[in-house]
């Protein structure tokens, strides 16, 4: 996963700080923004899972990448599924309030 697509999720640009978006980035829409984050974290669960079958058969020529492959992988989905625990407990939350 991409490091740097987190601070354009989050609005945020090195000069410009809090509400300015980067670039072309700043005019897609949430929904653009969750879908191509999705496809990424996808993708990398695509890449571990065919590691794990080259390292199964044996046609893995270079281990350590394949093991790293796997492991970041794992690491985005705990880090994906920490992103949508944070977000339905801030949903609740504003939910709680009263107007």
């Amino acid at each position: 996963m991409n490091i740097d697509s987190i601070s354009s999720i989050a609005g945020l640009t090195k000069q410009g700080g809090i509400g300015k978006t980067a670039g072309a980035a700043g005019d897609a829409s949430f929904e653009s923004m969750l879908k191509q984050s999705l496809g990424e974290l996808n993708k990398t669960q695509v890449e571990a899972y065919n590691a794990m079958e080259g390292i199964a058969t044996g046609e893995v020529k270079n281990l350590q990448q394949a093991v790293q492959k796997i492991e970041e992988a794992e690491l985005s989905l705990k880090l994906a599924l920490e992103v949508k625990n944070k977000a339905l407990s801030a949903y609740k939350e504003v939910m709680r309030m009263q107007v």
